[in-house]
């Protein structure tokens, strides 16, 4: 049997990165949570986005143990991540939104599988709502998937359809993307894949890294035994301009950038038109800010051609894996279609998601994280 200690030395360094901007009101009981974390090769950090209030003194003074990590401007989830990239020695980085709070043994789970198998990207905790536990949170459920329209949903959620979490998604499953909300990241994968692109500046940047992760040959996992309450929806509102805006322009930016050429030719026009119903949809309705949120998202798309050109081209070059290896882990239909004519307001009711990874075994790595769970 091997001692305590050197059970120890041999776990893999965990780096918990919590974003944060003039988020005091989260920091006491998020931070709490996270201290109170069982897996002992961590280290905390809070990076601020350039708070304007006195959040990083209050930290200093009150959670000692926290690194501060300063980012000096306010330009994004994606500018401010890539500096804690850059900047976190751990072998694995979680980003972690600062309105959330942490089951004690939440980090244990994450490092056995990721530990099963090297070629394993980045894994997401199951979400739940902090306000509603019994259901799942809006912007992770149990796991982010898409359809080939680029249209996204949730094990848990399609558009505005939240489930009740009844353990119906209790498998460790392959998954297109993981929420940034709570997201677990092997470092060595970025290397490979590249950063967050901040271009995207808000919405859709987690779902655009774990495609190019996926692009890099790696596969992404939900690992429903770790287990986090989110709040949610505190920086930009459901219906707002901006949120509207940022999702239909960044979902064909991303298309337009990840896809090949073919798939591009197939799928983006849908996309374009699928925009266009809601619009008419909208206009009937007399919901003008929609109209004109996706207007401006496709004008930015015409203006911005050469840039996307030259961002699709850093991204073909890296990549190692064809579009028939990545078009299985998406939806092979419409999400919207099935949605809003079909009905389908669970996953569960999908028919035709195809998930062929395997699952990976971790049995054999349950001690070295301390679990037997």
């Amino acid at each position: 049997m091997l001692c305590y200690s050197k059970i120890q030395a041999m776990l893999p360094e965990v780096d918990i990165v919590i974003l944060n901007h003039n988020g005091k009101r989260f920091l006491n009981e998020c931070l709490t949570s996270v201290l109170k974390s069982t897996y002992t090769k961590k280290q905390v950090y809070l990076l601020d986005n350039a708070s304007t209030d006195d959040d990083v003194a209050y930290v200093i003074k009150n959670y000692p143990e926290v690194k501060i990590i300063q980012n000096p401007l306010n330009n994004g989830y994606c500018a401010a991540y890539n500096i804690a990239f850059k900047t976190c020695p751990g072998e694995y980085i979680i980003c972690l939104n600062n309105d959330v709070t942490v089951a004690p043994n939440w980090i244990e789970s994450l490092v056995n599988l990721a530990e099963s198998d090297q070629r394993i990207g980045a894994i997401q905790p199951k979400l739940l709502s902090y306000h509603q536990p019994t259901h799942f949170e809006y912007a992770g459920g149990c796991g982010g998937m898409i359809d080939v329209f680029g249209y996204p949903f949730l094990r848990g959620r399609i558009f505005t359809e939240i489930e009740e979490d009844k353990g119906q998604y209790e498998d460790i499953a392959p998954v297109f993307w993981t929420s940034g909300a709570a997201m677990f990241i092997r470092k060595s994968a970025l290397e490979e894949s590249g950063f967050l692109d901040e271009t995207i500046v808000h919405h859709m940047d987690e779902i655009d890294l774990c495609w190019r992760l996926r692009l890099a040959g790696y596969s992404l996992y939900v690992q429903p035994k770790s287990v986090i309450k989110h709040i949610g929806g505190g920086t930009i509102t459901t219906a707002s301009f901006k949120k509207t805006y940022w999702n239909h322009r960044n979902s064909i930016y991303i298309m337009l950038k990840n896809y090949e050429l073919l798939q591009v030719i197939r799928f983006v026009p849908v996309h374009i038109l699928l925009d266009y119903v809601v619009i008419l949809q909208s206009l009937l309705k007399f919901n003008f800010t929609t109209v004109r949120a996706i207007l401006a998202a496709h004008t930015w798309i015409l203006v911005n051609l050469i840039l996307i050109i030259s961002k699709r081209q850093e991204v073909q070059q890296k990549r190692k894996v064809s579009d028939k290896r990545i078009l299985p882990y998406m939806y092979h239909g419409s999400i919207v279609y099935a949605h809003f004519v079909k009905g389908v307001n669970k996953f569960s009711q999908l028919k035709n998601n195809k998930q062929h990874e395997n699952k990976p075994d971790t049995s054999s790595l349950e001690w070295a994280a301390g679990t037997t769970a």
